[in-house]
């Protein structure tokens, strides 16, 4: 078949590939111009390149909406057009436009966790499993019909980098088996349980942020999620930005105000921490390595030399 592929990062690029080494013919590539966002500068292999490299002809945009991209479109006549981590909405006027539609694929098992960073929020949430869903674009953001899905396992340690190449080595076939199941002229797709549907937002600064009124099992998966080469999760001591790069959960129960700086346990430090920490039945996190704002790496035993004083939300 004859396809045109929306894609950008990693994500294309493995995609892109994918569709190379195939049966298929890739008439033209639409990518987004590089990013300075600090997420998107994250897993950013150049599908431009890539496409070049193969003869590919790649058009750029931020969004797909203008009339110069449509004619182009026309012309490379495809049969079906897949997307790939494309940003933006793309319009009726082009999802519509091959006689197989487009085929979306998207790192998250929809309808859960449709929109931005489903891996990060997937393993903040303590989901048991993650994955890759091909569907049918339609009028709203992952909502199509489900014509492929893919699952892998969250382990009890795991961080968004170890999910991120789990799952990045789903894109590729699942991308080309989703397009024989289209050339073989089947239709009937799974409709999403939209009652089950969940949209996140992309992640900012913000949301790396530590709130110690979370109990200890989130922070745990909230510093696994936000670990390198992501943003770490953050805190405040003394009025400085602390990022938290290590922690688990403590094996002690501790009692008290939420962020305190508490207590030396095996090779870390524990804070306390959860809303309802002042009942004395929450375990701590236990934060075993930070990163000063100066850019310093240390274990959380050189850092916190003494213990007392609190770890904040704010400066």
């Amino acid at each position: 078949m004859r396809v045109t592929m929306f894609g950008y990062q990693t994500w294309g690029h493995r995609t892109l590939q994918a569709l190379l080494d195939s049966e298929h013919e890739v008439t033209l590539v639409v990518t987004h111009p590089r990013s300075d966002h600090a997420y998107e500068k994250i897993w950013d292999d150049s599908v431009a390149g890539l496409a070049e490299q193969h003869g590919v002809p790649v058009i750029l945009r931020n969004r797909p909406d203008d009339d110069e991209l449509l004619e182009a479109l026309q012309a490379a006549a495809p049969d079906v057009i897949v997307a790939t981590n494309w940003r933006t909405w793309i319009p009726p006027s082009i999802y519509t436009l091959p006689r197989l539609g487009t085929l979306n694929v998207h790192d998250s098992l929809l309808p859960a966790y449709a929109g931005f960073s489903p891996l990060i929020w997937a393993l903040i949430n303590g989901e048991k499993e993650v994955g890759v869903t091909a569907h049918m674009m339609d009028e709203t953001l992952d909502a199509g019909d489900i014509v492929l899905q893919r699952a892998v396992p969250v382990g009890p340690r795991d961080t968004t980098t170890d999910l991120f190449h789990r799952t990045l080595e789903l894109f590729g076939p699942i991308t080309v088996d989703g397009l024989a199941l289209l050339a073989s002229g089947r239709t009937d797709w799974v409709k999403q349980d939209r009652s089950k549907a969940s949209f996140f937002h992309k992640r900012a600064d913000e949301d790396c942020r530590i709130d110690w009124g979370w109990p200890a099992e989130d922070l745990d998966r909230l510093v696994r999620a936000q670990c390198e080469p992501y943003p770490s999760a953050y805190t405040y001591h003394r009025g400085r930005r602390l990022e938290i790069l290590a922690a688990e959960v403590s094996t002690g129960v501790y009692g008290g105000t939420p962020g305190r700086i508490f207590y030396r346990e095996g090779d870390g430090v524990a804070i306390v921490a959860g809303a309802d920490a002042r009942h004395g039945r929450n375990h701590a996190l236990l934060v075993t390595r930070v990163r000063t704002d100066d850019g310093s790496e240390l274990a959380a035993h050189d850092y916190f030399t003494s213990m007392g004083g609190y770890l904040t939300n704010q400066v």
